[in-house]
């Protein structure tokens, strides 16, 4: 499986709320918009995932929230939100509301959650990762029927971009849900995936062409593109995504990154 040849290359970035004041954190998407990256993205967890474990942190949605209104180009989005923290109607709403205050920027960015510590203390019930991942399944329906019932609609489709590579669930859910995929691993890791992926499209009658690869990118902005991004490119991979992390929220091959973009879309 791969995309087809005329999908554009995008270039994301997460800003990682972590870590830094919120004037920080605007100043970096601003910077990002300006420059003229495609996704600005946060993630969804309520504490550090690296570095001092109770260093400052913001909530994703309501940061969702003010990137609409401070923003005017840019998609912005969660990598990912995690479908155990709302209920899936109320999940609707919410991006539903920062779908319209964002003039139809919003990605829907959705996976089963992990980070144990956030269920133990906002008193979420962890259980395994099998009964996550069916939590999440029996989300997606209740999310497009809820989409289907608000007044007023979103103001588009509103793409939902699934996180994960579970062969035998989360790659399931994809091909039922998605718009988009984001995965992770190195481009042979990404080929297979692609390859269950694609059986799975067929189960449910569907073009796995319709679907972009989303892949997380070399990591930091620290780092511009190399043979990996290249790999990943080569194996069919569209949106490539690195992040960034308080508290000074380096860009320093951000510049590198989006030549390599404009590059591949010449």
């Amino acid at each position: 499986m791969a995309n087809t040849p005329d999908r554009p290359v995008r270039l994301g970035v997460q800003v990682q709320p972590q870590h830094a004041t919120y004037p920080q954190i605007r100043d970096t998407v601003s910077r990002l918009e300006d420059a003229g990256v495609d996704v600005v993205m946060n993630w969804d967890h309520f504490f550090p995932l690296t570095g001092e474990p109770d260093g400052l942190h913001f909530e994703c949605w309501t940061t969702l929230g003010a990137w609409a209104e401070q923003t005017s180009r840019v998609e912005i989005g969660a990598l990912v939100s995690c479908n155990s923290y709302r209920n899936p109607d109320l999940l609707a709403d919410m991006a539903r509301t920062v779908d319209h205050v964002s003039g139809g920027r919003l990605v829907l960015g959705i996976g089963s959650g992990w980070f144990e510590r956030d269920y133990d203390e906002y008193g979420y019930d962890f259980g395994t990762a099998g009964s996550r991942l069916d939590d999440l399944a029996a989300a997606m329906p209740r999310i497009r029927e809820r989409w289907a019932r608000l007044n007023p609609a979103p103001t588009r489709p509103i793409p939902v971009m699934i996180g994960g590579g579970g062969e035998r669930k989360t790659l399931r859910i994809v091909a039922e849900h998605a718009t988009i995929w984001h995965s992770f691993g190195d481009a042979d890791t990404l080929r297979h995936k692609l390859g269950v992926l694609a059986r799975h499209c067929e189960d449910v009658g569907r073009d796995p062409g319709e679907i972009e690869v989303s892949v997380a990118a070399a990591g930091s902005l620290e780092q511009g593109p190399g043979e990996d991004a290249e790999a990943k490119y080569a194996a069919g991979a569209r949106l490539f995504t690195v992040h960034t992390s308080g508290p000074d929220h380096p860009l320093d091959q951000l510049d590198a990154w989006l030549a390599w973009r404009d590059e591949h879309n010449r």
